[in-house]
């Protein structure tokens, strides 16, 4: 569990990469997919979900198995329809944003992500599979 303070993501990115690195994954996904998408997650979850109020948590669950990484990061906002989010680097205002890219990138750089409106807050998944 953290508080929604963005200095507590990177030792928890570091973690997971290392359970990775140890688990056999790539350079590759370990270099970039892992910590890219997870720091976004996190980030959304620390800055949008609990709105930076860092008297609220977020709660980070890690699978790790032969075959894939699987992580669970649940924040105590409203949450959001992850089906009615359509970013396009092709958009006019792409490059001037200063958000809004976050869920793009998860997208690409993870084999699943999906998300769950809770009673409790708001749960993202992020599914790699190893190969």
């Amino acid at each position: 569990m953290l508080t929604s303070e963005v200095h507590g993501i990177a030792p928890v990115v570091e973690d997971v990469v290392s359970l990775c690195r140890a688990a056999g994954f790539s350079a590759k996904l370990c270099r970039l997919n892992v910590p890219v998408a997870l720091t976004e997650a996190l980030a959304n979850a620390m800055l949008r979900g609990n709105g930076s109020d860092a008297r609220r948590s977020v709660v980070v669950v890690v699978e790790l198995n032969a075959d894939r990484l699987l992580v669970e990061v649940t924040d105590e906002g409203q949450g959001f329809d992850l089906a009615n989010i359509h970013q396009c680097p092709s958009e006019a205002d792409w490059l001037e944003r200063e958000d809004g890219r976050g869920v793009f990138l998860m997208r690409q750089l993870m084999d699943q992500v999906e998300n769950q409106c809770l009673d409790t807050g708001h749960l993202l998944r992020l599914i790699l599979h190893k190969a």
